[in-house]
């Protein structure tokens, strides 16, 4: 048809890994993009082009893949239809062999008000401000008590998706400045992205948080042998929120998702008993149904 806009589509990994209790996430270009190529035609699968280009551009290997989401806006790009389908990835983190082109961000560096570990309270002194400036309908203002826990409504942790986009509309976060949105207020802190990656990248936080409250998928994240400390604090990162030791400890034994090694964690202080995930935990993957509880304070 003449005039029609050429139709361009893309693979994007979002590979996440948790380092010292970070959550981790592999970027492009100084940390504003996401690993992300065009989607050639002599791969067998989509799955193994991802992993294909992932492993040419940046040294990675993806390790645990997943779709995570296929983003077909049709304003997501000038230059024609762009068509994204995106992957989520659970891997260790390695040091980048192709320098710093290639780096490992915190991905609280992104999104500093999903972290409700950290005490700094965004909401209450930048976001609540801004939001009750936007919300001159009662919808908004429901829209933004629900998302941000405000007029007493509970935090959850699986709405950064959600988050993101209501602060874009909103004109609350460098993008929506930059796409052209009406701002109310300064811009928040938070590290922008190229395009619309932030927004992919909240898809996959939201995913991977409502995942590990029903998939014991953070074995993908941890060494072979860890502490329950190690996998408490794993989980913790991942859901921005800390946990009740002792209710945390007796959700997982009551779920016989571990089961204790011979060995011992070295280091200061008391001895800890190193665990590892069941083989058939593992085995079992993404057709388990047990969970690992996020077991509130």
């Amino acid at each position: 048809m003449s005039g029609a806009q050429p139709i361009h589509a893309e693979l994007i990994a979002v590979l996440v890994a948790v380092t010292n209790a970070t959550p981790r996430v592999l970027t492009l270009l100084d940390g504003s993009a996401l690993p992300a190529g065009p989607l050639e035609s002599g791969h067998r699968s989509l799955q193994a082009g991802l992993r294909n280009w992932v492993e040419r551009h940046t040294g990675h290997a993806p390790g645990h893949v997943e779709q995570l989401y296929t983003f077909a806006d049709p304003d997501r790009s000038r230059a024609g239809r762009s068509i994204s389908i995106s992957y989520l990835g659970l891997t260790a983190e390695t040091r980048a062999p192709l320098g710093g082109r290639v780096s490992w961000r915190n991905w609280y560096d992104y999104f500093p008000w999903e972290d409700r570990r950290t005490g700094a309270d965004l909401i209450t002194t930048l976001i609540e401000p801004g939001l009750a400036r936007w919300a001159t309908t009662p919808d908004r203002a429901a829209r933004a008590a629900t998302c941000f826990a405000l007029d007493g409504a509970a935090w959850n942790e699986d709405l950064a998706l959600a988050r993101y986009e209501l602060l874009y509309e909103a004109g609350m976060v460098r993008e929506a400045l930059r796409d052209g949105r009406p701002p109310h207020g300064d811009p928040l802190p938070g590290a922008s992205m190229t395009a619309d990656h932030r927004r992919i990248l909240a898809t996959a936080i939201s995913r991977l948080r409502a995942k590990i409250k029903y998939r014991p998928i953070v074995f993908e994240l941890l060494p072979d042998k860890f502490t329950l400390l190690d996998l408490q604090r794993c989980i913790e990162a991942l859901a921005g929120h800390p946990l009740h030791k002792g209710n945390f400890r007796r959700l997982i034994e009551s779920q016989s998702l571990l089961e204790e090694t011979a060995s011992f964690a070295t280091g200061p202080g008391r001895p800890a008993r190193l665990y590892r995930f069941r083989a058939a935990i593992r085995t079992e993957r993404a057709h388990s149904g047990t969970r690992l509880p996020l077991a509130r304070p």
